[in-house]
């Protein structure tokens, strides 16, 4: 949380992913409400572009979206860190590669992820479906689904993920297979449900699985631009795509985690901050962002802070929460270490405000610079989230 050289006795130090129906196949389909509840527009490809595409591409030259380190051999990938999501733009085809590296390019944008997507049938109904890289997309969900190591390796190994709202709609059971309806009509096997967090998305498959079904490669982005406006971002991303495509403000959505639990780090900073009475959720926003930029560089650093919010181990041991409840206090986990933040805030006086506010944040890092430009980012969010 401060240089090597700083005095500390706080939390950490960081620095700083057969036979098809005709009304399915090779058609499109619009504006499909899905078992979530949201709206989004998809299409599934014709068989001649399914040949080209021997599985999702992303675009050369244009800077990774993946957060975390690609795996190989069929394996998943460790979670590095979590990326939320700002934005979601669909288009009614493959979405070109030179407009993928403008978005990439564009001023505050950090990560942009492509996917193969389009609309599907499972069990009797249209859902629309992204197909993934496990290894690089699980950093993109919330963090309780991105941190389930059994939902991704059932992706790597063809199996389908979907959304609790659409397993329990939908009546499938983890273990059983199901026909897929799209270009072809493959029996796959479920392999879990977890939030996705993604408005109007409520399935994933491996990019095998969706060349298969015949998904349409790079038809969907994801984009994150940490500080800016998400209004912003859409309006910029709607500019270089055009008209037809459908670009969603992801702040705009309330989509509940697993069990009503939060699934984004703001949801989880607002939630944390009601632990500690007086505290805002914009001074743990704050210091998630300097920490570790929400969880992006979750160390270990120099002095050997560890998670999204950089705790010392020895201060963790004192006043990690179990947040998620499943009986550890996880310094990797933010469902733990955020609420372990707004613990040790508290302990040291945050509620109370004023000078008890700025003593409270120079515990967590004895640095006055420190201290300022936490506060400074608390009233910018403060402002943004007016």
């Amino acid at each position: 949380m401060a240089p090597p050289s700083a005095s500390r006795t706080g939390p950490g130090t960081g620095r700083r992913r057969g036979r098809t129906p005709l009304a399915i196949a090779a058609i499109a389909v619009l504006a499909v409400a899905t078992a979530s509840g949201g709206v989004i527009a998809a299409l599934t490809t014709d068989r001649a572009e399914t040949a080209r595409t021997s599985r999702p591409q992303r675009p050369p030259n244009v800077p990774p979206g993946d957060p975390v380190n690609v795996a190989t051999g069929g394996a998943v990938a460790p979670l590095r860190r979590v990326v939320p999501p700002d934005v979601l733009a669909v288009g009614r085809g493959s979405i070109p590669a030179a407009k993928i590296k403008k978005i990439a390019s564009l001023g505050r944008v950090r990560d942009v992820v492509a996917v193969a997507g389009g609309a599907v049938q499972l069990q009797g109904r249209q859902i629309n479906t992204f197909a993934v890289d496990p290894s690089a997309f699980r950093s993109w969900t919330p963090p309780g689904t991105a941190k389930d190591n059994t939902l991704w390796e059932a992706l790597a190994a063809d199996r389908f993920v979907v959304s609790p709202a659409a397993a329990e709609q939908l009546g499938l059971a983890r273990g059983m297979r199901y026909p897929v309806i799209g270009r072809t009509m493959p029996n796959l096997t479920m392999g879990g449900a977890g939030a996705l967090g993604l408005p109007g998305i409520d399935m994933l498959v491996s990019g095998n699985s969706g060349n298969q079904i015949g998904l349409v490669p790079n038809v969907a982005l994801l984009v994150n631009a940490p500080g800016v406006s998400p209004a912003k971002v859409v309006q910029a991303v709607t500019k270089v795509l055009g008209p037809g495509t459908n670009v969603v403000n992801l702040h705009e959505y309330q989509t509940p985690g697993d069990g009503g639990r939060p699934s984004g780090y703001l949801d989880l900073y607002k939630q944390a901050a009601t632990t500690c009475r007086g505290l805002s959720w914009t001074v743990l926003a704050a210091i998630g962002q300097v920490e570790s930029d929400h969880g992006r560089n979750a160390g270990p650093s120099s002095a050997g802070a560890l998670g999204p919010m950089q705790f010392m181990p020895a201060t963790w041991k004192a006043y990690g929460v179990d947040g998620d409840r499943d009986g550890r206090a996880d310094i990797m986990n933010p469902y733990d270490a955020i609420p372990g933040a707004a613990k040790y805030l508290c302990a040291n006086g945050a509620g109370r405000g004023g000078k008890q506010l700025y003593r409270a944040v120079y515990q967590y890092n004895h640095a006055h610079w420190y201290v300022q430009k936490v506060l400074s980012l608390a009233r910018a969010y403060a402002t943004r989230f007016s």
